[in-house]
């Protein structure tokens, strides 16, 4: 495993009791959706654990499914009773209180570096046990256990997938804006845990995982000199993508990892190009003498979104990767950019820019059915969670003066609710981020 990042030592989920076959799932799409009202016991320790991780266990899971807009977390001076592991609950009391589910849970060691935790998914309505997992983990990352479990709990009662045990990569800014200081730096996506991936010398951009977490793959200012570099997410090693002869930038993963699409400038021409990692070559993707870049693969890898002036405005084009042919799908009023596909394939998300305002938004594959999701002075970069649930992005603020940038890193639910910031260290603004892939 990749101690690197997670200094995980170990991760296993496993289902130990027969799952009803009850339908829990809610309508995810539709707005004002009445959340579900869940109840999540304090977590019973059994041996010598700290209080206080039963407690941060607790807390993190309630925090995860109140977050996604969907849950209501019951508060905790209405239980009407403690029901032991082993103890079947009294549904007539939790029914009471309006509880629709009930979370039994439990923490204790599992010998001498890990931690092992189990719990219970009841449906009150129902009477029935539906969901049962014991999860492992090192105690030096035992908020893992908490993602994992907000993550089974989403999934069985939304049907959708969790988004919770996942991270986010972004660049990290510090100092004035005449003289900003621009890292490259990873957190779990609650914003727990940020760190460093690069220095305060090297300037860096467009960060993106590949799909299997092993790399990231960024643009690097370098003695002045624009590339693409990969870092080993294993070692921290980077390397140079490749020599291209030309400025190159915005690169992104194809679904399956072994190609990187990116931007190239040869004679004062911006095309897109793809850089197949294990053969080592270079295959030109569109052609002319426009401004082509900000590329997105399609889940399939069939197809490409990207952004170009071919048209006289900045508008988002689909490329079909085995032909060539590429098919204009904006036509709305303003200039569109940084078109990113959804895992499920079913949205393109985009940057939008009219009137004076910049709009994160969404639409179908077709470009059809544009909803806008948020609009600020300026906001960029759309990035999905998996499942295709919610979208990350950042909006910049103007301060009275003009002498200031104060960067947000916020998140966004597919509907246009539920919007929130992800905390960030005093004095650090956060651009540019990119929602990982589930954890290994």
């Amino acid at each position: 495993m990749r101690k690197f990042i997670f200094g995980l030592f170990g991760i296993f989920a496993c289902l130990f009791v027969n799952v009803a076959k009850a339908e829990l799932h809610v309508d995810i799409v539709a707005g004002g959706t009445d959340p579900i009202a869940i109840a999540i016991q304090k977590f019973e320790i059994i041996g010598k654990v700290p209080a206080n991780d039963a407690k941060m266990l607790r807390e993190v899971v309630e925090n995860d499914l109140k977050r996604s807009g969907l849950f209501r977390i019951i508060n905790h001076d209405a239980f009407p009773e403690y029901v032991k592991m082993n103890d079947m609950p009294n549904f007539t009391n939790w029914a009471a209180i309006k509880a629709q589910n009930l979370v039994q849970a439990s923490i204790k060691p599992d010998g001498k570096d890990n931690y092992k935790l189990e719990f219970y998914l009841w449906d009150v309505n129902g009477k029935e046990q539906i969901e049962a997992q014991s999860l492992i983990s090192s105690k030096k990352s035992v908020r893992r256990l908490a993602h994992i479990m907000a993550d089974a709990i989403y999934e069985r009662l939304t049907g959708e997938m969790g988004y919770f045990d996942t991270q986010i990569v972004f660049i990290a800014e510090s100092g004035p804006i005449t003289d900003r200081v621009k890292r490259m730096a990873i957190m779990d996506q609650d914003g727990y845990g940020m760190r460093y991936l690069s220095d305060k010398k090297t300037f860096v951009m467009s960060p993106h995982f590949s799909p299997n977490m092993s790399t990231i793959v960024f643009l690097s200012y370098r003695n002045d000199d624009p590339m693409v570099w990969v870092l080993d997410l294993d070692t921290g090693d980077q390397t140079k993508l490749g020599n291209f002869g030309g400025m190159n930038f915005a690169p992104r993963f194809s679904p399956d990892g072994t190609k990187v699409a990116l931007s190239l400038v040869k004679n004062g021409i911006t095309n897109i190009y793809e850089y197949d990692i294990y053969a080592k070559s270079l295959r030109q993707l569109t052609f002319g003498k426009n401004i082509d870049t900000s590329p997105s693969y399609s889940p399939d890898g069939k197809y490409m979104a990207f952004n170009s002036d071919m048209s006289g405005s900045q508008q988002i084009h689909v490329l079909d990767l085995s032909t060539l042919k590429q098919k204009r799908i904006t036509f709305g009023s303003g200039r569109y950019a940084t078109p990113a596909w959804s895992p499920d394939g079913q949205y393109i998300a985009f940057t939008k820019m009219a009137d004076d305002t910049f709009y994160i938004g969404i639409m179908n594959q077709q470009g059809r059915h544009e909803k806008i999701l948020a609009g600020g002075w300026y906001m960029e970069a759309p990035s999905w969670a998996p499942g295709s649930r919610r979208l990350v992005y950042y909006e910049t603020e103007r301060s009275e003066n003009n002498q200031e940038r104060i960067s947000h890193i916020r998140s966004v639910d597919i509907t246009g609710q539920n919007i929130y910031d992800i905390d960030l260290p005093d004095d650090l603004n956060g651009t540019e981020p990119t929602w990982s892939p589930k954890l290994p």
